[in-house]
């Protein structure tokens, strides 16, 4: 079970976070991708970006349904963090729906705090209205962690 780099990106797996694929075409190309694979199957992945001096970004972390709530998420966030670290960065981002009441807890639990809302961003961005967990996703709670 390991953490690797690749340049065969995962789409469907990347679909699961970010609904639209040209969103993720938008970013993935200027994006490192990592995936975790377990018995020769990638089950998870997640997208770092440089967004600002010392700040790198998650952009996208997905993993397989069926293998959610088993800890993957977890070690996928601590790996991006620690490649971050070891590539200077003092800073890293993550942005998730309103409505992304699993992956807002996840994120806090790992160590990463609110720092603000960006009002409208899903409706603004989506062509389609993305419902989770019985609430339509309009916000984007963006959340940041010093590293």
């Amino acid at each position: 079970m390991t953490i690797t780099e690749t340049t065969t990106y995962p789409i469907d797996l990347l679909l699961l976070a970010d609904p639209e694929e040209q969103a993720i075409q938008a970013y993935i190309t200027r994006s490192s991708c990592y995936v975790k694979e377990m018995d020769g199957k990638v089950v998870g992945t997640y997208v770092i970006l440089p967004t600002r001096p010392h700040t790198m970004e998650i952009m996208n972390i997905a993993v397989e349904e069926s293998l959610q709530g088993k800890g993957i998420g977890k070690q996928l966030i601590q790996h991006a963090i620690q490649t971050s670290r070891e590539l200077g960065y003092t800073s890293i981002e993550i942005g998730t729906g309103n409505s992304s009441i699993p992956q807002l807890y996840l994120y806090q639990k790992c160590g990463f705090r609110i720092v603000g809302i960006d009002k409208d961003y899903f409706t603004q961005h989506y062509d389609e209205p993305i419902f989770e967990n019985g609430l339509q996703c309009r916000d984007m709670v963006r959340l940041r962690q010093y590293i």
